[in-house]
């Protein structure tokens, strides 16, 4: 078959050449794929090009929650977080406020319906999604059963199956810190497995780490004293010598090493920032290191003591490196330059040459990597019978048969037969023989997938390539949610996330088969109270979107619409300014006035008004917003309307300004700045993350902040005049993401923070002094079903837990 040029994609699809150029180099795909895709999918692709750079855009909005007065992040933040709340007093009550608390549960107990818990213990429910990951960097199979593999979720800890994916469980919940980027096993002894945690590659969820944790018996797991430093906090890759001897981890911070037993003393060997490190899978003398940003190789002949460049090209960017099983002396090497170049050594990784990289289809650059290679980059060559055997991925997974020179894709990411997109992790299957077993396991932004034939698989004669693809998140409970929402009426949950939409639950499919009702990045979410079948969600900077058919489907009401070329804004009022501008934080707040299910709130840089959120959409019209109050310099960060009254609405701001009306209904509302006011000012200066108002005493407010400080949450109890700090000596130094009131009674508050969830039977005077639940991952929202609270996630999905006064 003939190369499909950009000028016939143009005409096939309706779009521009210049649109099929920046698909190709930015999203990675070919031009075949794009020939192939559904409308809906070319469309929402297309719409992703407005966004630069999406991953970093990310980090940046994570990174502000993060931040403490100073600007700041510090060094292992988290596991300091959690030190202080295991330092707090012992709690003596198996509950507060209905929530269990206490010691960490013994490991062995019988297959727990929630997060790792024994069920006789806990009164928390997983709500999945089992069947929708998250990003996983890092998979280590058995070598003794290839039925039993450990994987890393990057927000959700370590986990294990016993069945070769078809069942998955944590390995344990209550971990130091979840965040695990990385692992490896001793070649010398499988029992032995090292997990490093926080991730160094700038995307949102890149979460501070806590170092190093190990299991010499394959079960128990440990946190290495030696690692707590700040060289530690992101560790993107581990290696162990072929003896066992000798631990290499690249990090941030350049490349360290252990030589002794206990992996008690660690010495910083290399001090350049660093994406890669292996060792030769032979010689323990060998190994091969690639830079994170500096687009330098390095080498080393004498067990990673010193490093030496190796003779390359002009590259820049991530490094990602492999042997070649059959020939360490062959070694690849995926280079972030020029949307995806491999290179090719001979001598052990000393020097590159250049391969053609090229399409097979069409013999022009196959820019495996898209404009994301230092987010997703991986390269693998681990078949002992063909060193000329390469399989790379960036957004798309991509096959070489000629070491490097020709590629074929083989996964389309908009497929949901397909793997899914971003790519991090390639590793062989136990047993992988290159002729009776070419099982292969791949980690992405999607999960876990794994196909039978790495040779044959993707090999249909054209997209999508969905031949021989197999996924495995079953059971594994690992998406990184922003937000969720309810309709209590029909029991349908919502939930916005990370690289993988706006999800939707139904009772009737349950925790193993949720649905997909917006694609992209998910963020706030709402439910029309009175109408099962509306619901609200959110693309980023925000686009809103509406589900009219119970989260099955949705499209924008912030003004977008696809004028058969290209996602552009209708006229004032039927838009969003601050979206059209992207004037918003990367997940902006919107809610729905709990008074009048048909006003609809949403803030950018000003605060904007729907009153028609159900008007039927055209190309001219739709929904109408309108300012209710004016940009203040900073972008509002969340947003609370007072349940009774719609006139009262709180407005906080990144910058940690919080503002109030009492006339919220009025066209042009007046607004007053409360953080800077009264005798008792609430004054944190720092990111505003939930404000949340009792519905019993609409005077009574709490504001949570973001930053790794005390002092992160605050209340009033007449409506801003006065503030006081609640749970400073009882609460960790940690980002604080939600809060929520029992609705029975204004005493029970719940929390969700940076590293798990906390409960307050007595209006925040006290609270609980240690977390069992679900686990100590961060809890980003917080919603009512009725009793029942709704625990979302940011790295193990959602959980439920019924909370009635009489289970109180």
């Amino acid at each position: 078959m003939s190369p499909i040029s950009d000028a016939d994609i143009s005409k096939l699809r309706g779009i521009t050449e210049g649109q099929v150029r920046q698909l190709t180099m930015r999203r990675g795909v070919s031009n075949e794929t794009i020939a192939a895709m559904p409308d809906d999918v070319l469309k929402r692709t297309i719409g992703r090009l407005q966004y630069h750079d999406l991953p970093r855009a990310r980090h940046a909005f994570r990174a502000a929650q993060s931040r403490g007065p100073t600007g700041q992040i510090p060094p292992h933040a988290a596991y300091h977080a959690l030190q202080q709340s295991q330092a707090l007093s012992p709690q003596t009550n198996a509950r507060v406020a209905g929530v269990p608390v206490g010691p960490q549960p013994a490991r062995g107990a019988p297959p727990p319906p929630t997060a790792g818990l024994p069920p006789g213990h806990t009164g928390w429910l997983s709500l999945g999604p089992g069947n929708i990951g998250g990003r996983i960097r890092s998979i280590v199979p058995d070598p003794q059963n290839a039925d039993h593999l450990w994987a890393g979720s990057v927000g959700g800890g370590v986990w294990e199956t016993r069945d070769r994916g078809t069942s998955w469980l944590p390995v344990n919940d209550l971990l130091q810190n979840l965040a695990v980027s990385c692992m490896a096993m001793s070649p010398a002894d499988p029992n032995t497995i090292y997990a490093g945690t926080g991730e160094g590659f700038f995307n949102v969820d890149a979460i501070r780490g806590a170092g190093l944790f190990m299991t010499t018996d394959a079960t128990n797991w440990v946190q290495l004293a030696a690692t707590i430093n700040p060289d530690f906090q992101s560790v993107n890759r581990i290696a162990v010598s072929a003896d066992g001897a000798v631990v290499l981890v690249a990090t941030e911070t350049g490349i360290l090493r252990s030589a002794d037993a206990a992996r008690a003393v660690w010495t910083k060997v290399q001090p350049d920032e660093t994406a890669f490190v292996a060792f030769h899978p032979k010689d323990a003398s060998r190994a091969i290191a690639g830079g994170l940003r500096s687009g330098i190789a390095l080498f080393s002949t004498n067990g990673g003591q010193t490093w030496v460049a190796a003779q390359s090209g002009p590259w820049s960017g991530r490094v990602e490196l492999t042997y070649a099983a059959q020939n360490p002396s062959v070694v690849y090497a995926s280079v972030d330059v020029a949307g995806g170049q491999i290179w090719r050594s001979v001598d052990g990784g000393r020097s590159y040459v250049q391969q053609a990289s090229r399409s097979a289809s069409s013999g022009q650059p196959a820019r495996y990597l898209g404009s994301q290679g230092w987010y997703g980059n991986v390269i693998w060559a681990g078949d002992p019978t063909n060193e000329n055997l390469v399989i790379v991925g960036g957004v798309d997974l991509w096959r070489s048969t000629d070491g490097g020179n020709s590629l074929i894709d083989v996964s389309t990411w908009w497929d949901p037969r397909s793997a899914h997109a971003d790519h991090h992790r390639i590793v062989a299957g136990a047993g992988y023989d290159g002729t009776t077993n070419k099982r292969v396991y791949f980690g992405n932004d999607g999960g876990i997938y794994t196909t039978m034939d790495i040779t044959t698989v993707g090999n249909d004669p054209t997209a999508p390539r969905i031949a021989g693809w197999t996924r495995l998140d079953n059971s594994f409970g690992v998406t990184q949610f922003y937000a969720g929402a309810g309709n209590v009426d029909s029991g349908t949950i919502i939930g916005g996330a990370q690289d993988n939409g706006t999800l939707t639950f139904t009772p009737q499919n349950g925790s193993q088969r949720w649905g997909t009702m917006f694609g992209g990045d998910g963020g706030f979410c709402a439910s029309d109270p009175t109408d099962t079948n509306t619901f609200y969600g959110e693309y980023v900077s925000l686009n809103i979107t509406r589900s009219p058919d119970g989260g099955k489907t949705a499209d924008y009401i912030s003004g977008q619409f696809w004028n058969g070329q290209q996602w552009i804004f209708k006229p004032v009022p039927f838009q969003i300014p601050d979206a059209a501008g992207q004037s918003a934080l990367f997940i902006a707040p919107f809610v729905i006035d709990p008074n009048n299910p048909n006003r609809l709130l949403g803030g950018g840089l000003s605060l904007w008004l729907t009153t028609d959120p159900k008007t039927p959409n055209t190309n001219t019209s739709g929904p109408s917003w309108a300012s209710i109050k004016n940009s203040s310099g900073s972008n509002i960060s969340a947003i609370a309307v007072a349940p009774g009254n719609s006139d009262v609405i709180w407005v906080g701001h990144e910058n940690g300004q919080v503002y109030k009306t009492v006339n919220g209904t009025a066209d042009s509302p007046a607004w007053q700045q409360i953080d800077n006011a009264g005798a008792n000012p609430l004054n944190p200066g720092r990111y505003c993350s939930r404000i949340v108002i009792d519905p019993a005493a609409p005077d009574t407010v709490y504001a949570t902040f973001g930053g790794y400080v005390q002092g992160n949450l605050w209340k009033t109890i007449d409506g801003g005049a006065n503030w006081s700090k609640l749970g400073d000596n009882a609460l960790p130094g940690a980002p604080m993401r939600s809060i929520a009131i029992h609705p029975q009674s204004s005493l029970l508050l719940y929390l969700g923070t940076e590293v798990g969830l906390y409960a307050s039977e007595d209006g925040g005077a006290t609270w609980s002094a240690t977390n069992e639940g679900p686990n100590n991952c961060s809890v980003d929202d917080l919603f009512w079903m009725n009793h029942t609270l709704v625990a979302v996630t940011h790295g193990r999905g959602m959980f439920s837990i019924e909370l009635t006064i009489a289970s109180v």
